[in-house]
């Protein structure tokens, strides 16, 4: 196999053979959505996604009301733009100060991701602070970047985002159920939300075992809802144990999985799981992720109703946007440091 670029290469203990255990018999809960037309399942059902929530940090589901013609669409739309010259894609190319359209050199815990993407966000423009000083209480306007080609790229992504929030704030008021709190209990933090959405490509890969199309990582966010391929590659880090189990492809379900938003405002009942992508040496893969997000002034906090004498808070508290900022500049190049993480809100006991 040829050499790879060592910027791809991932530390041993993070490679794809590490503390995985194929063929395992336990899956993720696969939830069919359906059921909560019927009354009486209907609690069943908040009662499932809350288990998996706390269990997990993950699960699969069908019957959710995004239709497969939209996300069809976008599927092959994109699929022409990352076929593209190089010269073609990077006239959208994202930056540090606009952190949205084409990238290939994304970085995740300072190592290169075996991938290309494009970020859009859900609201056009979009308002984010300024810096990540907490001093700063500046704000910026952001616009999406579009292609030219395919022509109907942009109508393809706003379509299909708009049938993904929906969705979003759907499971948003079953798991704040699943809490025993009210179903629009966080209704008032997505006012002026910073959601956004992402197509990947991962090309085929000339050693798999050395790289991985994202690095183990949590999800920053509330609810991310992932449109995966048939090709597979996803794994989630099981709660119990830290053993990772692939995520098999359900033809026409979204992957669901908590974020550290929701882990922080639960007080760690649900769980934020580490998540990867493998990648292989003959087939290339597409994903379309959504990432539901706060608005940017929202301080992420325990909830009240969560916390007691016995259960203590576990985090400080954070002001969302800051931490979004902070983030998004590891993205581009490698750092000296470990960017923030939500770990450095945990209180000292």
């Amino acid at each position: 196999m040829e050499d790879l670029d060592p910027t791809y290469i991932q530390a041993p203990e993070h490679r794809s053979d590490s503390n995985s255990i194929p063929n395992q018999p336990e899956e993720i809960p696969v939830i069919d959505l359906s059921r909560l037309d019927n009354p009486e399942d209907a609690q069943n059902v908040i009662s499932e996604i809350g288990d998996a929530c706390e269990k997990w940090g993950f699960f699969q589901v069908i019957n959710h009301g995004v239709p497969c013609g939209a996300r069809n669409r976008v599927e092959k739309t994109v699929k022409k733009f990352f076929d593209l010259p190089m010269e073609e894609k990077i006239e959208v190319k994202r930056d540090e100060v606009n952190p949205v359209g084409y990238h290939d050199g994304e970085h995740t815990k300072n190592v290169r991701d075996w991938k290309e993407v494009f970020d859009v966000y859900f609201k056009d423009p979009m308002v984010i602070p300024s810096s990540a000083d907490l001093e700063d209480d500046g704000l910026r306007v952001v616009y999406n970047k579009w292609p030219q080609f395919p022509s109907d790229f942009r109508e393809a992504c706003e379509e299909y985002a708009r049938h993904a929030e929906i969705l979003a704030l759907k499971l948003l008021e079953l798991i704040s159920l699943s809490l025993g709190l009210p179903k629009d209990r966080f209704n008032d933090y997505f006012k002026e939300q910073m959601t956004f959405f992402r197509i990947n490509h991962y090309p085929p890969c000339p050693r798999p075992d050395l790289a991985l199309g994202v690095g183990h990582h949590k999800d920053a966010d509330v609810i991310s809802l992932l449109a995966q391929d048939e090709v597979g590659g996803l794994q989630v880090s099981r709660r119990s144990d830290g053993v990772w189990f692939p995520i098999r492809p359900v033809p026409n379900a979204l992957v669901i999985n908590i974020g550290n938003c929701m882990e922080v405002w639960t007080n760690d009942k649900y769980w934020s799981a580490e998540h990867r992508v493998v990648v292989n040496t003959t087939r290339e893969r597409y994903s379309i992720p959504f990432f539901l997000l706060p608005s940017h002034d929202v301080e992420v906090k325990p909830l009240e109703e969560l916390i007691s004498p016995e259960n203590p808070p576990r985090y400080k508290g954070y002001k969302w946007g800051k931490f979004y900022v902070s983030r998004n500049r590891s993205d581009f190049k490698k750092l000296e440091i470990q960017n923030i993480q939500i770990d450095d809100f945990k209180v000292v006991t």
